[in-house]
C-alpha cells in the first residue's frame, strides 16, 4: 500500500510571529496580505510548507524572504488546527516566533510585502487567528526571558541600561524604578561597561554596556532578581 486510504488531505502552513525591539518598545512585524481572502488586511508573514520541506526549514525560508537574513532566533510556538480557521481550505498552521534587533534588520526588509513594524501596545486586527498567535508568543517570550538566555537576541551588541530597562518593561508590562533597576542589573556582574556613551537623549549621556557572553551562558538566571514575581510566570 503506497497511500493511506479514505483520508482527507489538508494544507499545512507556517506563520511567523516576528518580534523586535528598537531600544524603546517591542514591536511586531506585519505585512499587507496580497491575495484573497482578506486581501489588503494586516497579517503575519507566512506561507505553505512545500512537499519536501520541514516546518523549521519553511519558517527559515519565510523569514529570509522577508528580512534577507539568516540565523535569526527562531522557535516553534504552537499548532493551530481549527477546521474553520481558513475559509478557503482546511489549513493547519504551525506558528513560530522570532526575536530580532530592529536596528540591525530594518533596512533589509523586503519591499515586496509592504512590511511594517507595529507597536505591541497598539496592534491592528490581524487576519484569521493571527492575533491569538501573537498573544501566545508574548506569553512564551515572558517565560523564555525568565528561564532561558534569549533576552539579548533583541538588543544590539552595545546597549545602555535605559534601553535594557525599556526592554524589560515592554516584555513584562510593568514600570521599574530607574535607580533600583540599574543597581540590580549591575549586581549580576554579567555586563561589561564600555568607554562609549549614548548622548542622543542627554548631554551627560549613558554608558554603553556589552554582555559578558561566557558568564551569561552559565549564570543568566542572575537576571531573575529583576523580573517581577518570576515564580508566577507560566
Amino acid at each position: 500500500m503506497n497511500k493511506y486510504e479514505n483520508q482527507t488531505k489538508m494544507l499545512v502552513a507556517v506563520d511567523c510571529v516576528i518580534v523586535g525591539f528598537n531600544g524603546t518598545e517591542m514591536k511586531l512585524l506585519v505585512i499587507k496580505r496580497g491575495f484573497e481572502p482578506e486581501k489588503g488586511k494586516w497579517s503575519l508573514m507566512g506561507g505553505f510548507v512545500q512537499e519536501n520541506e520541514s516546518f523549521s526549514r519553511a519558517a527559515n525560508r519565510i523569514l529570509y524572504s522577508l528580512t534577507g537574513l539568516r540565523g535569526i532566533y527562531l522557535e516553534q510556538l504552537h499548532a493551530y488546527g481549527n477546521p474553520e480557521r481558513d475559509p478557503v481550505e482546511r489549513t493547519i498552521s504551525v506558528a513560530y516566533f522570532a526575536l530580532v534587533d530592529i536596528t540591525q534588520y530594518e533596512r533589509q526588509l523586503s519591499k515586496d510585502y509592504k512590511a511594517e513594524w507595529k507597536s505591541l501596545k497598539n496592534l491592528p486586527d490581524l487576519i484569521f487567528d493571527h492575533n491569538r498567535m501573537v498573544d501566545k508568543a508574548r506569553q512564551e517570550i515572558k517565560y523564555k526571558a525568565a528561564n532561558h538566555p534569549i533576552l539579548f537576541e533583541l538588543l544590539p551588541d552595545k546597549f545602555t541600561i535605559p534601553q535594557l530597562q525599556n526592554l524589560y518593561e515592554s516584555i513584562y508590562e510593568v514600570e521599574f524604578d530607574r535607580r533600583n533597576f540599574s543597581r540590580k542589573v549591575l549586581s549580576t556582574k554579567l555586563l561589561i561597561k564600555t568607554a562609549e556613551k549614548d548622548k542622543s537623549n542627554s548631554k551627560k549621556g549613558a554608558y554603553y554596556y556589552k554582555l559578558d557572553n561566557e558568564r551569561y551562558a552559565e549564570k543568566f538566571r542572575a537576571f531573575l532578581s529583576i523580573i517581577p514575581n518570576p515564580d508566577k510566570i507560566i
